[in-house]
C-alpha cells in the first residue's frame, strides 16, 4: 500500500471512515462482507486497493453494503437491495480501463465455486472487465487458475480478470510481510497463513 492512498477502517457501527486522507486517488480498505453470497459471516478477509476509477465506482457499492449492514439489513435484503441499485443504475461501472491492486499476502474468502471459504496467499491484480465472460477470454471449465481467470462478484457489472503474482513474487511479499502475518494470526488463528489452500 502506497503511502499516498486513502485508507479506510470498519466501525462496525457506522460502516467505513477514513483513517487516512491520501492524494494518490488510491484507495484501500479490508472488506469484511460479500454481499454477493447473502451470509453474513465475521470471517471474511479481503484487502483491497481500487486506482481512482474504482474508487468512484465499485469502492461504493462496498462502503454501502458494510453500512446497510451494520444498519440491520437482512444478508438476503443486502444483495437484493445492491442488485436493485445496479439495475437502476445508482451503481455505475468505472469510465475507464481501471484495476484493483490485491497484493496483501493472505485474504479469507470465498473461493471461485461460490461455497467454500478459505484462507489464502494469492497476490494477485483484478482488471475491471464488466460483463466479460470465462468463455470470452477462452477460459475453459477446468483450466488451471495459475495464470489469469475471469471472477464475477454477484452481478455483471462486477466481472474482473485476475492475475495472479507469480510464485516468486508472492514468496517476496509473503516475506516482506512476516510482522504482519504474525499479527494477523495472533488476532484471529482462522487468519494463520500456515492454514492457506491453494488458490
Amino acid at each position: 500500500m502506497r503511502k499516498a492512498a486513502t485508507v479506510y477502517r470498519l466501525e462496525v457501527q457506522h460502516g467505513y471512515v477514513i483513517a487516512q486522507h491520501g492524494t494518490s486517488g488510491i484507495a484501500c480498505l479490508v472488506q469484511r462482507t460479500a454481499w454477493e453470497q447473502a451470509d453474513f459471516r465475521d470471517d471474511i478477509y479481503v484487502p483491497r486497493c481500487y486506482d481512482a476509477a474504482g474508487t468512484r465506482s465499485y469502492l461504493k457499492v462496498l462502503i454501502d453494503a458494510a453500512a446497510l449492514r451494520g444498519a440491520g439489513m437482512t444478508p438476503a435484503q443486502l444483495k437484493a437491495e445492491i442488485e436493485a441499485r445496479y439495475k437502476t443504475r445508482r451503481y455505475r461501472t468505472p469510465n475507464r480501463a481501471s484495476v484493483s491492486y490485491m497484493e496483501a499476502p493472505l485474504m479469507r474468502t470465498w473461493g471461485p465455486d461460490g461455497s467454500t471459504v478459505s484462507t489464502v496467499s494469492g497476490p494477485h491484480v483484478m482488471f475491471y472487465a464488466p460483463h466479460v465472460t470465462t468463455s470470452d477470454i477462452g477460459e475453459l471449465p477446468n483450466d488451471s487458475k495459475a495464470h489469469h481467470f475471469v471472477v464475477q462478484e454477484g452481478v455483471a457489472e462486477q466481472s474482473f480478470i485476475i492475475q495472479l503474482a507469480g510464485d516468486a513474487e508472492r514468496a517476496a511479499i509473503v516475506t516482506a510481510e512476516k510482522h504482519l502475518l504474525d499479527e494477523l494470526c495472533a488476532y484471529r488463528d482462522v487468519l494463520c497463513l500456515q492454514k492457506r489452500t491453494a488458490p
